[in-house]
């Protein structure tokens, strides 16, 4: 069953064959952030090897931060949102959003007060003002307090993945809303998107790109991430991952854990 919120299946030039080798530059096929993922654990002497692979064989980790992306057209004003049920239950009780407009100019500082120290998050409305204003009201209702980003990969595709009170990767609002892509979309450090299960499916998972994501313009962009903020995520990139979600879609739970205490807008 397709998850939900790990990212849709990236498309290849090359065929890569489940279990193939990947190369530091190109993700395996469905190597992409998503939801729904089922993970099996791996035993213990597996994950000793995984980590043992990991501290030998340090991950490689761009410096420069990605360019942000920018509409060709700028949208107007004021845009109308609407957040209809996904027809699940909510992982943490909330309100959704109401449907209306809202506005589509300035910025908004969403702060994670986490377990390894806090993450600022730049919600950028002119990016996607429908993504910002759902995220907004999920952190004022305590949404992400207490939940850890559950998914972590660092080859080929280099992003953390939260935003799921359940830590599972399955969980979410109780509602989705429209992608906010557009072609000029391109991914890097910094950069931070929602993750999905297809078309029109953003909920509350969304991934933090740390390094190199050729990904398809296909995962709304809604803000970026200073460089203070990614050296935390670099923290819980360099302890590596346990490897249950490899070779698809990719990477697994995070070594280093990072908890959300509490997120806050300003």
């Amino acid at each position: 069953m397709r998850s939900r919120f790990l990212l849709a299946a990236l498309a290849v030039a090359t065929a890569l064959t489940t279990g193939a080798c990947v190369s530091k530059n190109q993700p395996a096929a469905e190597q992409t952030p998503s939801s729904n993922t089922t993970s099996s654990k791996p035993t213990s002497s597996a994950r000793t090897t995984i980590e043992q692979t990991a501290a030998r064989q340090p991950i490689n980790i761009p410096a420069a931060l990605a360019p942000v992306p920018r509409r060709a057209t700028p949208l107007p004003a004021t845009v109308t949102c609407e957040y209809p049920s996904n027809g699940k239950p909510s992982s943490k009780l909330v309100m959704p959003p109401q449907p209306g407009s809202v506005p589509a100019t300035g910025t908004a500082t969403l702060t994670l007060d986490t377990s390894l120290g806090n993450v600022p998050l730049t919600l950028d409305r002119a990016l996607a003002p429908c993504t910002v204003h759902s995220m907004v009201r999920l952190a004022g209702q305590g949404y992400f307090n207490g939940s850890s980003c559950h998914r972590i990969s660092t080859e080929g595709l280099q992003m953390l993945q939260c935003g799921d009170p359940t830590g599972t990767g399955s969980g979410g609002p109780g509602y989705q809303f429209a992608d906010e892509v557009f072609p000029e979309l391109k991914y890097g450090r910094g950069i931070l998107a929602m993750a999905n299960s297809g078309p029109n499916t953003n909920g509350s998972q969304f991934f933090i790109v740390f390094g190199d994501a050729p990904l398809p313009p296909k995962y709304t962009v809604f803000g970026t991430v200073p460089p203070i903020g990614l050296a935390i995520v670099d923290q819980v990139a360099h302890g590596g991952h346990d490897g249950s979600l490899d070779p698809s879609p990719g990477g697994g739970k995070p070594n280093v854990k990072m908890t959300v205490n509490a997120a806050t807008v300003s």
